[in-house]
């Protein structure tokens, strides 16, 4: 199993129509403009040097690198250049299952998994312009977690010519000594409890006591940590196409809003427009959720199941608005967002 992932996506794309920039720090986000709110797309490498990392306020990246080149978001440019990369993936004889604009699992029957990781690079490189780092494993985790390491940017990547295997043979050795947060599936805050456990690498918590974990963070969980450090993962690779599990959209204002009234209209706006990409979908929606990011930059969610699924922009709405009741609103507002999510197994079936 390969994990194919095209390197700093949107930055490179950038960079390739503008030769001119390769080399110099790039930020990709909002308009373009760095004094405006907004929050980085993606960063180039030379920017990421800096500390600039994607979903970080426009205004920080400029002052944590000003010499970066700052560049407006284009989407169309962007999935022209991901339609070229799943259309090469698909000329070679393997399943290739989409993830994303800018990656895919790769399943393949070869004694040469780095051949093959080396001919795709090569023909991504042909087709797009671009550079993609694979990771090659025995399952989807290990696979995804290799390409951490042939990034150009990794501790020790590129070593293996932007490729790098990890398997149940090497799992122990490579993971054993990291951080549980550079376990596929372990964030920061589960790492954080994790540590508060004593767990502080993935050694210790694949050498945990299952009971023990089970108490602590649930009979589900508990076990799957442990299983995650262990290397667990699942062997199969679908050819079926990307189903999105939600959609959401978020406004960043350029100025505050304080006015209640004002807000409450911004966040039905949101929810009519979910409604739109909901009945795209054909299939209903079973939750809502609304961000509000209040300044400075605090950030809060709140979600409610509906009562039955529905599609109806009005429904959608009401739940938005709803929801909307249960902040505070104490603080000026900077950014709204609504989600709509589907049902597990309507994403599954589709």
């Amino acid at each position: 199993m390969l994990h194919v992932d095209l390197d700093q996506f949107v930055a490179a794309v950038e960079v390739a129509r503008r030769p001119e920039l390769r080399g110099r720090p790039v930020v990709v986000g909002g308009t373009g403009d760095r004094t405006a709110r907004g929050v980085v797309s993606t960063a180039s490498y030379e920017a990421r040097a800096f500390g600039v990392r994607s979903g970080m306020p426009l205004r920080v990246a400029a002052r944590r690198c000003p010499e970066a080149v700052f560049l407006p978001v284009d989407a169309p440019a962007y999935r022209e250049v991901s339609g070229r990369f799943t259309d090469t993936l698909r000329r070679f004889p393997v399943v290739v299952e989409v993830l994303g604009w800018d990656e895919a699992f790769v399943g393949a029957e070869t004694d040469d998994p780095e051949a093959l990781a080396a001919g795709i690079r090569a023909a991504v490189r042909e087709a797009t312009g671009l550079w993609c780092s694979v990771g090659i494993g025995d399952n989807r985790l290990r696979a995804k977690l290799a390409t951490g390491f042939a990034k150009p940017t990794a501790p020790g990547g590129g070593a293996a010519g932007h490729c790098f295997r990890l398997t149940r043979e090497n799992w122990a050795a490579v993971m054993g000594g990291r951080p549980t947060s550079a376990l596929w599936g372990i964030g920061g805050k589960t790492a954080r409890k994790l540590a508060a456990a004593g767990i502080g690498t993935v050694g210790q918590l694949a050498a945990a006591d299952p009971a023990g974990l089970a108490e602590r963070f649930g009979p589900t969980m508990g076990p799957w940590f442990r299983a995650l450090a262990l290397g667990a993962g699942d062997t199969e690779v679908t050819a079926a196409p990307h189903v999105a599990r939600s959609h959401s959209r978020e406004t960043t204002f350029q100025h505050d809003l304080a006015d209640r009234a004002e807000i409450g209209r911004q966040v039905a706006e949101l929810a009519g427009r979910v409604a739109g990409d909901v009945a795209a979908e054909d299939r209903p929606a079973v939750r809502v959720t609304v961000k509000v990011r209040s300044a400075p930059f605090l950030t809060h969610t709140h979600g409610l199941t509906l009562p039955a699924p529905t599609s109806d922009p009005g429904e959608i709405t009401r739940a938005a608005l709803e929801l909307l009741e249960r902040f505070d609103l104490d603080r000026p507002v900077r950014l709204l967002g609504v989600r709509a999510e589907f049902a597990e197994e309507d994403v599954r079936r589709s």
